[in-house]
């Protein structure tokens, strides 16, 4: 069976992951600009409420899957990873049907409680369904990437982000266009935003339909790879149990994770409501906090979790390579596989958060030019937001590295910490600097998230991390922000159109990176630890090298 290595598999995904990602955002900014900030409330609304719900179901499979079947192939258990498989999808076919049936009958509920109106239920409803087929989705996503094959994954990404702009955008421009129609439909909700929000977030569940399909596909047309090895497998009602035990933690902490855009919809709303905003906008006063938190949500946040959804793939690419070198004991290749996946999601991060930085009135401008009051607001709040993208970028891979180490209740443990704060934070912070305070509460959040994942990490796996190659990549990305800031104010003063100002600008802070770069040696440098042979025990102690 032929098995891709980590960089492989990780750069499969990160390509698909690119393109799904810029399909998600031909998808979103035009939706932005269809529906406005109010609109984009009850789509936030919505889809805040939903990802908890999809989280705990969906999430934690992957990786749960992933694991054991690595498990198994690591130990030459070969009809072990079929019955894992086959398992998995009675399993969790059952609770993604019953997380669908909930997120429907607690719709309206759901969306009293968040925003004091049942405006955004129609678009709890139409989401619903997507955590059944997006069980099925994970589970087979996940017995793929335990035997280290990134392409089926990869392929089912790209035709998500296909559907969903194609069903999505479709959908809510003819409701946007046919809006008298459409409201005899729904007598019970007053705004036509609430119904276009409703039809745009059904092509999220159409593509999750989508790329279940596909994976019915390749299941009945597909080959058989895995053949020979032990017959030795495992019960079934073990299976569920082990399953069980990595999917929960994971789960949960997927959903701790989500609970972020929870707590920042119910505080920024709730506190606005409360202490009002020093905001200017060309809206009435009781729509201002669903105008602050649609355009903090709606632009702010979209730009902030682009970077995050592709080194999030660098966790997936790790976790069968992790589970290899524990089974066997192999700590060079641990120490080696950790570094790599390490470094590439700083090498990916860093420049791509001081660029937006400095960049971020002309990126906006571009993404949004129909959207100039929501832009305003969150130009200081992406900045800010910017330190906590790139902890989250590395956090990813660390914790599919302690679920691949046998931990993976550290995670959950780590992301309640986490949301603790940003709660903390939230509450106290936008009182005083409006949304800004979302903004630096969460950077805060993921900056905790990843000193204690490394430390938790470093201390159960045995090995340890030379600082010197993220010091050159953090100095690179400085350095690319400098060339791209002064690039732009030149461009800028020549009367260069926007995107071209953002062009030149991002292509010449991009050379200048990977030039410091390669001059720094950052992407070559190993860690010393790959030189040692003694192996860690099943308890994580290990010699630590420096």
């Amino acid at each position: 069976m032929k098995k891709q290595n980590f960089l492989k598999g990780s750069l499969i995904l990160m390509l698909s992951a690119a393109v799904a990602k810029a399909l998600g955002a031909l998808f979103k900014i035009p939706l932005t600009n269809l529906l406005g900030g109010v609109g984009m409330s009850y789509f936030s609304c919505a889809y805040s409420l939903f990802m908890p719900v999809y989280a705990l179901t969906v999430t934690g499979l992957s990786s749960a899957v992933a694991r054991m079947t690595a498990q198994s192939i690591a130990l030459g258990m070969y009809k072990n990873a079929k019955k894992v498989r086959s398992t998995a999808l009675i399993l969790f076919s059952a609770v993604g049907l019953a997380g669908s049936a909930v997120t429907f009958l607690l719709s309206k509920s759901f969306s009293l409680y968040s925003s004091g109106s049942t405006e955004a239920s129609l678009a709890v409803a139409m989401i619903s369904p997507s955590v059944f087929f997006g069980c099925i989705m994970s589970v087979e996503r996940g017995y793929y990437e335990g035997m280290s094959n990134m392409y089926p994954t990869a392929v089912s990404q790209v035709i998500e982000g296909i559907v969903k702009v194609a069903a999505g955008l479709f959908l809510c421009r003819y409701v946007t266009q046919h809006s008298n129609e459409i409201m005899v439909y729904f007598p019970e909700i007053t705004d036509t935003r609430a119904i276009a929000a409703a039809a745009g977030i059904l092509g999220v569940t159409l593509s999750s339909v989508g790329a279940t399909l596909f994976f019915g596909i390749i299941r009945i047309f597909g080959k058989n790879v895995l053949s020979g090895g032990e017959d030795t497998v495992m019960k079934r009602r073990e299976i569920a149990r082990e399953l069980a035990v990595n999917a929960v933690p994971t789960g949960i902490s997927a959903v701790v994770t989500n609970l972020t855009a929870l707590i920042d919809m119910w505080t920024v709303i709730g506190c606005i409501s409360r202490f009002g905003s020093r905001i200017n906008v060309p809206v009435s006063e009781s729509e201002m906090p669903d105008f602050v938190y649609g355009s903090f949500a709606g632009i702010a946040l979209t730009v902030f979790n682009l970077v995050p959804s592709v080194t999030n793939m660098l966790g997936k690419g790790v976790l069968p390579c992790i589970t290899e070198a524990w089974e066997n004991r192999n700590i060079k290749s641990l120490s080696e596989n950790s570094m790599q996946a390490l470094i590439a999601s700083a090498v990916i991060a860093v420049p791509s958060a001081f660029g937006i930085a400095v960049l971020a009135p002309e990126i906006l401008g571009f993404l949004f030019p129909k959207q100039t009051d929501e832009t305003a607001i969150c130009i200081n709040a992406l900045r800010l937001l910017m330190p906590g993208m790139v902890c989250l970028c590395v956090s990813f891979p660390l914790f599919s590295m302690l679920q691949a180490i046998g931990k993976a209740s550290l995670p959950m443990k780590i992301m309640i910490l986490g949301t603790v704060i940003k709660f903390v934070g939230n509450v106290v912070l936008i009182p005083l600097i409006s949304v800004d305070g979302a903004a630096v509460s969460t950077s805060l959040c993921y900056a905790v998230i990843l000193a204690v994942s490394l430390k938790l990490y470093i201390k159960h796996s045995g090995i340890s991390l030379e600082i010197k190659s993220f010091a050159g990549i953090v100095y690179a990305g400085a350095m690319c922000a400098g060339s791209a800031y002064l690039v732009s104010g030149i461009t800028q003063r020549m009367g260069m159109g926007k995107f071209g100002v953002l062009f030149l600008s991002v292509t010449v802070g991009g050379i200048i990176y990977f030039a410091v770069l390669a001059v720094c040696g950052s992407y070559t440098r190993r860690s010393p630890a790959s030189e040692q042979k003694k192996s860690p025990d099943r308890n994580g102690r290990g010699v630590k090298v420096t």
